[in-house]
Order: C-alpha cells, then sequence, then structure tokens
C-alpha cells in the first residue's frame, strides 16, 4: 500500500508538471534543482545564484558581445594609477522593489557584510580578499580601496561584489525570513517561492534598465517561472508537452531525445558554440582519507576511468577528455598538459606497488593501514541522476582490478551539507569555467576552512606560493605563465579526476520563442529573448 502511495504521488506530481502553462506572459524554464537557500549572501551554491542574478546586480556587468565590463549600477568609473583606488559614480535613477533609493551606503554595506557573522559568507570571503573597504564619497559615488594590487581586484569588486539593501538585510530577523524574501534592484521582484516546486519572478515595472538604450531590449518577459526539476527525463517530457520553454539538453538527448513530430515545429532544439567559458565534472578525492591520501592511489583510480568509451557512448563524441581544471581554449590551459588515458594494468600496477592485493580472496584488494586491515572500498556521493550511469561505467572497470566503488545517490540539499562538513570519501560534482582562471578558490590552502571550496583539503606550498604571487601579476600572458606551473603541480597530484569538457552547447526552445541570434559570443542570451506575440503586439 506504501508503495502505491508513493508511485501515485509521483504520477500526480508529474502530471501537474507536465500541463500546458496558463499564463501565457510567463517565461518557463528549469533550474535543475532547488536552490540550497535563497538568500543569496554569501552562497556558492549555482542553482542560488541564477535566482539571484535576476533580482540583484553588480556595478558592472559583461558584455555579450565582447565580453569586457560595461557599466550598470554604476554610470562611470576611473581606476587610479597605484591601482588601489576604485572610484565609481552611481545612477541616481535606481530603486529598491519597495521604492526606496539605491545610494552608496547599499555599495559600502554590501561589502561589509561579507565579513560579518549574521550570514554564512566564508565561501565567498576568499574572492574579497584583495578589498580593504568602501569609502562613502556622497550619496551616489563610492571609493572602493584595496589592501594590494592584485590584478583581479577591480573584476572582484566591479562584478563579483553583489549589491544588496542595508535596510532591509540589517533588520533584525531570523535567517529563515531572508530565505523567504528577496529584495534587489533588478528587473525581476520575487512573487513565490513554492519550496519543492517552483519560484515565480514578476517584473520590476519601474527597473532603470527599461529607460537604458542597451538594457532596455532585455528582460522582456512579464513573469518567469523557475522549476526545481532534477530529472532530466522528467523535464525533458515537460519541455516536450509545452510546460517549459527552454531547456538545457545533454548530447544523448540532443541525438537521440529529439525526434518525432513536435520537433521543429513547436519546439526546436539548438547546438552552438561560444566563446564562454566552460564548465567541467569530476570526482573530488578527500584527501584526508586513510586510502585516498596516496598520490599513486589516486592517479591509480584516475586510469580507472574509461572516458572515451563515456564520450562515445554517452556524449556522442560531443565533448573532449579534460586534461585538468581548465577547459582546453583557455589561454591557461597549458598545452603541455595531456589527459590521462584508461589503462587498468597500469592501475593494478600502481596499487601492487603501494601494497594493495587481495589477501582473502573476496576478489577486492586489501591492506594494512595504521594498523588496521582495510579493503580497498570508497563510496562516490552522487547529486544527480543523470550521471548515475558514468560512475557505473567507473564501478564495473574498477572492480575488475580489485576495487570497490560505490555509488551514493543523495538529494542536493544534504549533499551540500555533508560537502560543507567534510563527510564524504569522495563526492562527484562540477565546477563553471572562468576566462581567467585563479587557483585560490578551490586550491589554495586557505580555502580549506569550513565552507571553503578546497573541500577535499588540497595543500601544497608551491601552489600556494605561486598563487600569491601571480595575483600582483596585471600582464596576463606573464601571469599566465606562472599559473600554468600551478597548473602542472595540481594535476600530477590528481586530487580530482577530470571527466570532460563540451565542445558545444545545446538547449531546446519553444517555438512561441523569438531570438536574435541561437548565441552570441559571449552567452546564449536567454535576457534578450521575447515572445513572439509580443513582436506581432508591438
Amino acid at each position: 500500500m506504501g508503495k502505491l502511495l508513493v508511485i501515485l504521488s509521483f504520477l500526480l506530481i508529474f502530471g501537474a508538471c507536465n500541463k500546458r502553462p496558463k499564463n501565457n506572459k510567463a517565461f518557463y524554464r528549469n533550474l535543475g534543482g532547488e536552490p540550497s537557500r535563497l538568500n543569496p549572501i554569501g552562497s556558492s551554491d549555482g542553482y542560488t545564484w541564477e535566482v539571484r542574478d535576476y533580482i540583484y546586480e553588480s556595478l558592472m556587468t559583461g558584455d555579450k558581445e565582447t565580453g569586457d565590463w560595461i557599466p550598470y549600477l554604476a554610470e562611470s568609473h576611473t581606476i587610479s594609477e597605484d591601482k588601489m583606488k576604485f572610484n565609481f559614480k552611481l545612477r541616481k535613477d535606481v530603486k529598491w522593489h519597495d521604492g526606496k533609493p539605491f545610494t552608496a551606503e547599499d555599495v559600502k554595506f554590501s561589502f561589509d557584510i561579507l565579513f560579518e557573522d549574521k550570514f554564512n559568507t566564508i565561501t565567498t570571503r576568499a574572492f574579497f580578499e584583495g578589498i580593504d573597504r568602501v569609502e562613502i564619497v556622497n550619496d551616489h559615488e563610492v571609493n572602493i580601496i584595496a589592501k594590494d594590487k592584485s590584478y583581479k581586484n577591480f573584476d572582484v569588486v566591479a562584478g563579483s561584489l553583489k549589491i544588496y539593501p542595508k535596510h532591509f538585510y540589517s533588520q533584525d530577523k531570523p535567517k529563515s525570513f531572508f530565505n523567504k524574501n528577496l529584495l534587489g534592484t533588478g528587473p525581476y521582484k520575487l512573487e513565490l517561492y513554492n519550496r519543492g516546486n517552483r519560484i515565480v519572478l514578476k517584473q520590476n515595472e519601474s527597473w532603470w534598465g527599461r529607460k537604458h538604450p542597451y538594457f532596455s531590449k532585455t528582460h522582456n518577459f512579464e513573469m518567469v517561472v523557475l522549476r526545481f526539476v532534477n530529472d532530466s527525463n522528467v523535464a525533458l517530457e515537460m519541455f516536450k508537452k509545452g510546460a517549459l520553454d527552454y531547456i538545457g539538453l545533454r548530447p544523448e538527448e540532443y541525438v537521440l531525445k529529439t525526434k518525432g513530430p513536435r520537433w521543429g515545429k513547436s519546439i526546436h532544439k539548438n547546438k552552438v558554440q561560444n566563446k564562454s567559458a566552460k564548465g567541467v565534472s569530476f570526482i573530488g578525492w578527500n584527501l584526508t582519507h586513510p586510502i585516498l591520501k596516496s598520490r599513486n592511489v589516486r592517479k591509480a583510480l584516475y586510469h580507472l576511468i574509461n572516458r572515451e568509451l563515456m564520450i562515445e557512448k554517452f556524449e556522442y563524441n560531443y565533448s573532449v577528455p579534460a586534461q585538468g581544471p581548465i577547459f582546453p581554449e583557455s589561454p591557461f590551459a597549458s598545452p603541455d598538459i595531456k589527459p590521462i588515458k584508461f589503462n587498468p594494468k597500469l592501475a593494478y600496477e600502481l596499487l601492487r606497488e603501494e601494497g594493495w592485493k587481495d589477501t582473502d580472496g573476496d576478489q577486492i584488494l586489501d591492506k594494512v593501514i595504521e594498523g588496521r586491515k582495510r579493503k580497498f572500498s570508497i563510496t562516490i556521493l552522487e547529486p544527480w541522476e543523470g550521471f548515475m550511469k558514468y560512475l557505473t561505467v567507473f564501478k564495473e572497470d574498477a572492480k575488475q582490478v580489485g576495487v570497490e566503488i560505490n555509488i551514493k545517490l543523495i538529494e542536493w540539499n544534504s549533499f551540500v551539507k555533508l560537502l560543507d562538513e567534510k563527510k564524504f570519501e569522495a563526492i562527484r560534482l562540477a565546477w563553471g569555467g572562468t576566462l581567467n582562471w585563479d587557483p585560490m578558490q578551490i586550491w589554495h590552502s586557505k580555502s580549506i576552512q569550513d565552507g571553503g571550496s578546497n573541500f577535499i583539503s588540497f595543500s601544497n606550498k608551491e601552489v600556494d606560493r605561486i598563487t600569491d604571487k601571480a595575483k600582483y601579476i596585471h600582464d596576463k600572458d606573464e601571469r599566465i605563465k606562472l599559473l600554468r606551473k600551478a597548473e602542472k603541480i595540481i594535476v600530477n597530484e590528481y586530487p580530482y579526476s577530470w571527466f570532460f569538457y563540451k565542445k558545444y552547447s545545446m538547449y531546446g526552445n519553444s517555438h512561441r520563442i523569438w531570438k536574435e541570434v541561437d548565441t552570441y559570443p559571449y552567452e546564449i542570451g536567454t535576457s534578450y529573448w521575447k515572445f513572439k506575440s509580443k513582436m506581432r503586439k508591438e
């Protein structure tokens, strides 16, 4: 009876999600998962960031054509000759969603709150370590003073520093209040947060950007509905039935699941290439674990991952093996680093050299470590069901040499909690790409502290030294030369087993969408899309 209720509940939810949207004013898209928390201050959750970017803004933003910084909440800026002071003149026509004016006080508050204990901001503090303070010149002008001459300081204050309302976040409210309520200056307001189901955003009619010659072409939908569907098969069915207007497509879906009478008529598929940074999936090994402390063990595990087979079977040759933490087209990627090959024989030899052998005939290698006999058994935490088949291939290949790989599918918020607490043996995750690679956030030993992004506890003095030195080098070519040395050290320690980089971006859009191009040079550009019905009215 209990099992039947579960099945019936699933069918009811699935049926509801697949209904065609009743509200033709809303743009429907799938986030892929629910934000671990709605309050964006200090969060490093990608789902939280996606919601945040509809509601909150920065002083500057990236141009879709060039990737260069252009004015946003700041209408202009200057940089001192010694690169220690950044002056920003703020727009005077900006208001918060509650009608209160945006001022320099909010900019100062947005920096100061990152170093207070009101919210969990440990993860993001590392970004701002080179910034000393924000000085208010007048209501619409600030000076941001740096501690040092790091090349990345301007990028940090221009784009990474999101601006939050002082009057709102200074309230004496419990943290739960700020996870249910959002207040920004951006093009959309939070209309509804239905936990476990969706977020509804309503167009901010008084958004300053509506009168701006550049930004008035963006954020054209009256409402945006963000779904939290983790199962890509369910999301694709929703898209086919018209319950979503936009969906990211994996290669397997693009090749095998985009056929039928609807495709090319009511729904369309797209395969595009642009200059945006590419992210990469990986297995991260907990370097404090007794088995995984050994570099040779981690190297052996890497040689047991048949990425060529995975790319052919699951990626349909639309991806390339990752050679390390930097996508191949990046100028920071070292051409000397080659992808690790699938080589079970070498993996077994490395493990034998480390003293691993099957002493009890159970087909699993074992070894005495710190006075205790241990079986070579590692559990990988996986937050997305769609990646299970990749790990299953790894599991079966590892089994052939006596390595037991267990895969545990875990809900996203629980996954993040275990990550922060470092309660895992191995995790499968992904990092988004970056055009200017900086090892600080993920690879510097400073980032090992609780809540930091160096959750695998990687520590290398030379990488720390190079990272610290590189941040003061403003000449990009010189910085690339130095950071390539850090990349080689990181890769040669095998802290991650990287999978692959996408050669293309693939997505689907509904027929009711009008778009100028399928992709811009530095982004797909969904913020420029409109409804065709809206176009006819205009």
